[in-house]
C-alpha cells in the first residue's frame, strides 16, 4: 500500500503542482518587494511625491489624552494600500502568464495517433446491397 501511495503522490501533477506553489509563493515576494519599492516611488514621484501607502480617507481621528498616550486609534480607509495590492496582482499576473507561456513552449506537442483508415462510405454499401440484390 505503500508503493501505490508513493507512486500517486509521485505522479507528474503533482509534482508538477507543488512546484507551481513554491514558485508562485517565491514569485509573490519578489513581486511584491519590486512593486512596494521600485514601482511605487516612481508612480509617486511622478504624481507629485506622494506616498502611496499612507494614502487614506479619516474615518474617526485619533483620541490622545493629556499625557499624549492613544486613547482611541484612528479609524481610516488605506486606499493607498489597497493600489498598491492592485499594482502587485498585475504584476503578478504578468509574470505568471510569461512564466507559463514559456513553461508550454518548451512542452513537446502531443503526437497524434495515426488516424485509423476510413471505411466505405453508406453510399458505397448502399450501392454494394443493390448489385447483390440485382443478382
Amino acid at each position: 500500500m505503500l508503493k501505490e501511495f508513493k507512486d500517486f503522490i509521485m505522479t507528474g501533477n503533482v509534482v508538477e503542482f507543488a512546484v507551481a506553489v513554491i514558485m508562485a509563493g517565491a514569485i509573490g515576494s519578489v513581486v511584491n518587494g519590486f512593486v512596494s519599492n521600485i514601482v511605487m516611488p516612481v508612480v509617486g514621484h511622478f504624481s507629485g511625491g506622494m506616498d502611496f501607502s499612507q494614502m487614506k480617507v479619516v474615518l474617526d481621528e485619533a483620541v490622545v489624552d493629556a499625557a499624549g498616550a492613544v486613547v482611541t486609534p484612528e479609524n481610516a480607509i488605506m486606499w493607498g494600500s489597497w493600489v498598491n495590492t492592485i499594482v502587485n496582482l498585475i504584476i503578478v499576473g504578468l509574470v505568471m502568464f510569461l512564466i507559463i507561456k514559456a513553461y508550454n513552449k518548451t512542452k513537446k506537442p502531443v503526437e497524434e495517433a495515426p488516424a485509423e483508415p476510413a471505411g466505405p462510405s453508406q453510399e458505397d454499401l448502399l450501392a454494394e446491397i443493390r448489385d447483390l440484390l440485382k443478382k
